[in-house]
């Protein structure tokens, strides 16, 4: 029977359980908490698993004064060889005397601080506030310059810590910092570094439209700088690899060519350019196979004249291979048996269209590799 000690037992692990859950969810909320600044910047970066806002630690308020005597103090605590103090005091200072004059160094330095305690996420929301708050200050530049070394520390594995926890979403915190870095300085010195890289963990993150799109911002936009052919050359490469996926489609392996085409007009002697000719000739024989395997289909289906237009397209992209031959002497057979009026003639074509996906579905096996 189910008595008075077994409900109290019930009760008392029932409210444990409540109050773990309770002490669990403040202590995610906790994890998630970072720097708070007065009357941010609109739109300024909180970097990140999922935060969207950032109140301050606990003990941050506490410290008070005058912007210099606030600055003393963050300099005594550094002196002092206690970077926390300092910390605290250097927040302070921007917190509650941002105009002052003292606040752009203050802002740098708190940044600085956090970087050597290896609180790369609180250093990196620190540098983007600097920046975004302070954009004619002489630490613009070097700001800029440890918000990339940051990213790029990201994006190559490290995972995001808060608190001691480890989430995995490393890759998304760099490609929310290079967004930051393009957008605070959409010209500057690291920006075409940040678009390349943004594209470098898209692709990593399996997102090659995303990844095409920023590959496409350092060619348009940076089509001197070194990276445009690293970029344009991504492009291709990337279209490459979805047309050799099984899910291969010819317009897919198109934009593949075009990728690589245009990166052999703006780059005709760059390192890549050998490579780029061997990935052309690899799509432009798998566009051709798979032109030829589509004619025998409607030839063997005797839709002649969706056979000829097929194995003339195998004839018009490459004549000389063994496909283009067999394709010369299948058009010359078809032509002499039925003229070219029955082969010119548009009777079957709307069987044609509505047979050809299902034909390229029928390859899908067969082309893969």
């Amino acid at each position: 029977m189910f008595g008075l000690a077994n409900l109290t037992e019930l009760v008392r692990f029932t409210t444990l359980r409540n109050a773990m859950k309770s002490t669990f969810r403040i202590f995610c909320l906790l994890a998630l908490i970072g720097l708070a600044w007065p009357n941010p910047a609109p739109a300024a970066v909180v970097f990140g698993p999922g935060v969207k806002s950032k109140p301050l630690a606990p003990g941050d308020e506490q410290m008070s004064g005058s912007a210099q005597q606030l600055f003393s103090k963050a300099q005594e605590a550094e002196k002092n060889g206690n970077p926390k103090a300092a910390i605290k005091a250097y927040r302070a200072i921007v917190k509650h005397h941002p105009k002052d004059t003292l606040a752009p160094g203050s802002a740098y330095r708190l940044a600085q601080l956090l970087e050597q305690d290896r609180n790369y996420l609180r250093a990196a929301e620190a540098y983007a506030v600097l920046v975004e708050k302070y954009p004619k200050t002489e630490r613009f530049e070097e700001s800029i310059e440890a918000l990339f070394r940051i990213g790029e520390m990201y994006m190559n594995g490290r995972k995001v810590k808060i608190l001691g926890i480890t989430f995995k979403n490393s890759m998304e915190t760099a490609i929310q910092i290079f967004t930051e870095i393009v957008r605070v300085a959409p010209y500057g010195k690291y920006t075409a570094r940040a678009n390349f890289d943004i594209g470098r963990a898209r692709e990593k993150q399996g997102s090659n439209e995303l990844a095409i799109q920023a590959y496409q911002n350092v060619v348009e936009k940076f089509p001197d700088d070194p990276l445009a052919a690293d970029a344009q050359y991504q492009i291709g490469y990337i279209w490459s690899k979805a047309s050799r996926s099984g899910t291969y489609d010819i317009n897919t392996a198109a934009k593949a060519k075009l990728g690589y085409e245009d990166f052999l007009f703006r780059h005709p002697h760059s390192e890549k350019s050998a490579q780029a000719r061997d990935n052309l000739k690899q799509l432009e024989h798998k566009q051709t196979s798979t032109s030829f395997e589509i004619a025998k289909f409607y030839d063997k289906q005797k839709y002649y004249r969706a056979a000829a237009i097929y194995y003339n397209e195998v004839i018009r992209q490459q004549p000389s291979s063994p496909e283009g031959e067999r394709a010369k002497k299948r058009v010359a057979e078809l032509r002499a048996k039925f003229g070219d009026a029955k082969l010119q003639s548009d009777g079957q074509a709307d069987k044609v269209e509505g047979k050809v996906q299902n034909v390229i579905g029928s390859l899908k096996d067969t082309l893969k590799k």
